[in-house]
């Protein structure tokens, strides 16, 4: 007996099914009345199948959204209705019966066709109507293919899949941790991992030698167009008796496989990636997330205007930006560029241009010698039509806006094509920082990075000199990972928390496992954890991380939908031993 709900599923009749009999379900998307014939779009996971009829009857209180079996007859469409846009176009099902299985009895929120253009809230609450609409869905299908992608590549290349615990002892370092009250043990918490990174050390100390989970990460974090709050996925992995570059290349790999597969019609970095230092990355590029397909290049200029006398400038970094075919811009881009970079939190942006004959114009020039000018247009290979944009500040500022002035350039003059995939590895970030406030030396990123010359760097040389073998993969400006040879010597694991300030004691405390395991036998061992949502926000081309999240919290942290976070009872929080303050 064959399933009493459909024969063919929407999306798969075609011409050679024409004169067969066929049952299908699934929503009706539309309901549309032509005088005596009606037609229905029926839509189901797989896709649309226009179904029709003369019968009126048939269509009793069906309303669109509302769940159907239909049956009847496949026929060839008029060629004027022919429909080349979805694969079942050529054809419709002439009904002679229908059956509503599920009425949809409310008045919809929104339309499903048009559910991208509703406010997000809205859209969040009612995510199962939103997930409807075929680009959302298709977005949902796409994750689960990339997903299954990278877990057949990671098996190919040897990876083993193991998962690690959800619930866990809370960490000191990273992102504020999710807690969860214990009920047996009164007055403690496990805590949901920011990322699986001490039991995937553990898994090299126990002998294991390629891992990789599509692993659950839980931090407690503002959201950004890029970053999720609450929780997300990465594709962990780690290698026993591994390097930097063994790990670069299963990341070229995958990254470089994945992306082709998915994006046939873009171009996508060959390997090797570009490899580019922390500070390389922040002079040229002003952030360590660099677009590599903007052509524009920060300049370092602090020493050019060393005794001129521009007060702005004076006892400051200063960066420059040329933007080409920018001098003959209206008056309103000028303005919305100064605009932009005042509400980023700049005074002002000073800039030149260079007119026909190769003179430049602008409040600055003034300040500027004749040699001057002539040595900032060789400096700068400048041309006619250029304008320089400067940007003065102190160095971490100077950066900062500088990279946000040239990508705003990038977009606004239409320099980045958006037919490419440029990945690129930075790299050589520094071990240490000073904290803004306690002017003390802290870790800049993962304390368990490996520190570049290891013992006889951290005793011998200044800390904010030292660089970690530590690194980030970048695709289009977006970080989809960080990673890092890890630091597994007991004694370079004490000197260097030593230099930020942790006792020995400290570590046996907060990472007691992992120390402990260390003495015990340890194989050189480096990873790294591209981000899921970041791979397929890329692929889909999506302009925020919450598209491509099957349930997504909104930017506040709620779940609309589910009411999440909320109140439980009094009951509950006794049995966990909570008492709301």
């Amino acid at each position: 007996m064959g399933n009493i709900y459909r024969s063919h599923t929407c999306g798969e009749l075609n011409e050679k099914n024409i004169g067969g009999e066929v049952a299908l379900s699934g929503w009706a998307e539309s309901v549309r009345d032509h005088g005596g014939v009606v037609f229905i779009d029926l839509r189901d996971h797989y896709g649309v199948t226009q179904v029709v009829t003369n019968d009126d009857s048939l269509l009793h209180n069906l309303s669109k959204e509302s769940v159907c079996t239909v049956r009847g007859a496949v026929e060839r469409r008029d060629p004027s209705t022919v429909n080349k846009k979805i694969p079942t176009g050529a054809v419709e099902v002439r009904i002679n019966e229908l059956k509503i299985l599920s009425a949809a009895s409310k008045q919809l929120p929104f339309e499903i066709s048009a559910s991208h253009q509703t406010r997000e809230d809205l859209r969040l609450m009612y995510r199962y109507l939103d997930l409807r609409n075929p680009a959302v869905h298709g977005r949902m299908v796409l994750r689960s293919n990339v997903i299954s992608f990278l877990r057949r590549k990671m098996e190919s290349m040897g990876f083993l899949e193991i998962h690690t615990p959800i619930l866990t002892a809370s960490s000191p370092e990273g992102a504020r941790d999710y807690l969860v009250p214990s009920r047996k043990h009164k007055g403690k918490f496990y805590a949901l991992p920011q990322a699986p990174q001490q039991f995937k050390q553990l898994l090299m100390v126990s002998g294991f030698d390629r891992y990789f989970q599509i692993a659950p990460c839980f931090r407690d974090e503002d959201a950004r167009g890029d970053r999720s709050p609450g929780e997300f996925y990465q594709l962990d992995f780690e290698m026993a008796f591994a390097e930097q570059d063994d790990v670069f290349a299963v990341a070229e790999e995958v990254m470089t496989e994945t992306f082709s597969h998915f994006a046939p019609g873009k171009t996508v970095s060959p390997a090797p990636f570009a490899r580019v230092p922390y500070a390389e990355c922040m002079k040229k590029y002003g952030t360590d997330k660099p677009d590599l397909r903007n052509p524009l290049l920060i300049e370092d200029l602090t020493d050019f205007f060393t005794g001129v006398d521009f007060a702005p400038f004076q006892n400051k970094t200063v960066r420059g930006i040329t933007a080409p075919a920018c001098a003959s811009r209206s008056r309103t881009f000028f303005e919305t560029m100064l605009k932009f970079a005042t509400d980023m939190g700049m005074q002002g942006l000073g800039y030149i241009s260079v007119t026909g004959g190769m003179e430049l114009k602008g409040p600055i020039v003034k300040f500027l010698s004749i040699e001057k000018q002539s040595e900032l247009i060789n400096k700068l290979r400048l041309k006619e039509d250029d304008t320089l944009f400067f940007i003065a500040d102190t160095e971490k500022l100077a950066n900062r806006y500088a990279g946000g002035i040239r990508g705003e350039l990038g977009a606004r003059l239409g320099l980045i094509d958006g037919s490419r995939f440029e990945f690129c590895f930075v790299t050589d970030f520094p071990m240490y920082e000073r904290d803004e406030e306690t002017r003390e030396v802290v870790f800049t990123h993962n304390p368990f990075s490996m520190p570049q010359g290891g013992l006889e760097a951290l005793r011998s040389k200044d800390p904010l000199s030292i660089l970690a073998h530590q690194y980030d993969i970048v695709c289009n400006g977006v970080e989809l990972s960080s990673g890092a040879v890890r630091n597994y010597s007991p004694e370079i694991l004490n000197e260097a928390f030593g230099l930020a300030g942790y006792a020995k004691a400290d570590i046996e405390a907060k990472f007691s496992a992992l120390y402990e395991a260390f003495h015990y036998g340890a194989p050189p061992h480096a990873g790294m954890a591209p981000g899921i949502e970041r791979i397929v926000m890329l692929l889909a081309e999506a302009e925020n991380i919450r598209e491509v999240v099957p349930f997504p919290m909104n930017g506040n942290a709620q779940d609309l939908m589910m009411n999440a976070p909320g109140e439980v009872t009094e009951k509950q929080l006794r049995e966990a031993h909570i008492k709301v303050r």
